[in-house]
């Protein structure tokens, strides 16, 4: 007597069901099951090469062995499904559909991690899975493993090896955070960077002691002990612990000062009248076609406004090589290159997480807050196009980059930084 395959009788129960009334919850789950159970035959059949009950001239792959019972959960409930056994085959036989089917438990998992991720308290969380009757769907281990996960995600990204992207620009900026209960907020560092392919990558996430040289010198030796080259340009804002640890760690590179940053602060010292004037005149040295053409263009900015507001003269003048380092680039690379505001924007993000999480002091629990606003916001992140001929062009002022550097070395053992080399081969 030949037996029934599962998804017979299923297809039964459905008529059943149908001839019975409707059950809208019960016809859903034995649905779900009917699909399950051919797709399970359907893979048997294939991994064998004939039907249930079908012979064939071919090679034995195998034979079916009866059947044990899977089981489900989805919204609906449980769901019971027949699972199709098989022996005699040269491998052991292992169902991929079996194995893509979904797990409730960890897809609440997964929902809830990203529920947290993108802003919600625990409390939040758990009051969006609990049902009419109060109870809580999402079970109190997978709830206390949402945080810890991400933790877990943190620790790996901060480990992961960079020496697959070759990495032209570097961006590093900072944020205050609450790291110790009773203590003033101290400075997170992120860096991001552009490769060669057009690709932004979010690189590195770090709690600095304060922001001093030897805190941001860790954080960007860091970045290179795990492989990454040494980029053709480094933006960052004015501090000056950050400035010399980049001068220190990557002295073949350009250091390139955020001008949004530089550009709020001038406008500090300046009416408010006359700032359209004046902000016009400073885009047009910090904008210029060229490094020599932004000089020239400095000059008249300084013979026109030192009189009348010295202190606008003096912060415009400041670090004035590093404000212009992006000129040395090719032209369609300076816009994104001048600015650290990409990553303003998501310390924007990261501020709207911690007021709904206000407790959430200490190095472990910000770090991991903060990775996972920007890695989040990272995923949305638009490719640069860079050309093949963009490409030579970085190629070659990298090359140029070094020799500078071996130059300036072999004059004065001393190291310099490469923004306060002579101008004579950088114009």
């Amino acid at each position: 007597m030949k037996k029934v395959a599962g998804s017979e009788a299923t297809r039964k129960r459905i008529a059943e069901l149908m001839n019975e009334g409707l059950d809208a919850s019960e016809l859903m789950r034995t649905g779900m099951r009917l699909m399950i159970e051919q797709a399970l035959e359907t893979e048997v059949d294939e991994a064998l090469g004939r039907g249930r009950y079908e012979r064939t001239d071919l090679p034995t792959r195998g034979y079916r062995n009866g059947a044990r019972v899977g089981r489900m959960k989805t919204a609906e409930g449980v769901v019971d499904f027949t699972v199709p056994q098989v022996t005699g085959t040269p491998e052991p036989f292992v169902s991929k559909v079996r194995q893509n089917l979904p797990d409730r438990s960890g897809e609440l998992e997964r929902v809830a991690i990203e529920m947290y991720a993108r802003g919600l308290s625990m409390r939040d969380i758990e009051a969006a899975f609990t049902d009419e009757s109060g109870r809580c769907t999402l079970s109190k281990s997978a709830a206390s493993q949402v945080a810890e996960k991400l933790w877990q995600d943190y620790q790996a990204f901060a480990a992961r090896d960079l020496s697959g992207a070759d990495i032209l620009y570097l961006f590093v900026d900072g944020v205050a955070e609450r790291l110790h209960i009773g203590q003033r907020r101290e400075p997170v560092l992120a860096a991001w960077g552009i490769a060669s392919t057009g690709e932004k990558l979010l690189l590195g996430l770090y709690a600095a002691s304060k922001e001093d040289t030897d805190s941001a010198r860790e954080c960007l030796r860091d970045l290179k002990a795990r492989g990454m080259n040494d980029p053709v340009l480094v933006a960052s804002d004015g501090a000056p612990g950050l400035c010399r640890a980049i001068e220190e760690v990557f002295p073949r590179s350009l250091r390139q000062r955020c001008l949004a940053h530089k550009i709020r602060n001038i406008g500090n010292k300046v009416p408010d009248e006359r700032w359209r004037e004046v902000k016009a005149h400073a885009l047009a040295a910090y904008q210029a076609i060229s490094p020599m053409a932004a000089r020239n263009a400095a000059d008249e900015f300084r013979r026109m406004y030192e009189k009348e507001f010295p202190g606008a003269v003096a912060c415009f003048e400041d670090d004035f090589e590093a404000c212009i380092a992006h000129l040395h680039l090719p032209i369609a690379q300076r816009k994104t290159t001048r600015t650290t505001n990409l990553l303003e924007r998501l310390f924007g993000e990261d501020r709207r997480r911690t007021k709904v999480i206000p407790h959430a002091f200490g190095e472990k629990p910000v770090l991991k807050l903060m990775f996972a606003a920007l890695i989040r916001a990272s995923q949305s992140w638009r490719r640069v196009v860079i050309s093949e001929f963009e490409l030579k062009q970085l190629s070659e002022l990298r090359l140029q980059l070094k020799t500078d550097f071996a130059k300036q070395t072999s004059a004065n053992p001393k190291p310099a930084s490469l923004h306060h080399f002579s101008s004579k081969n950088r114009t």
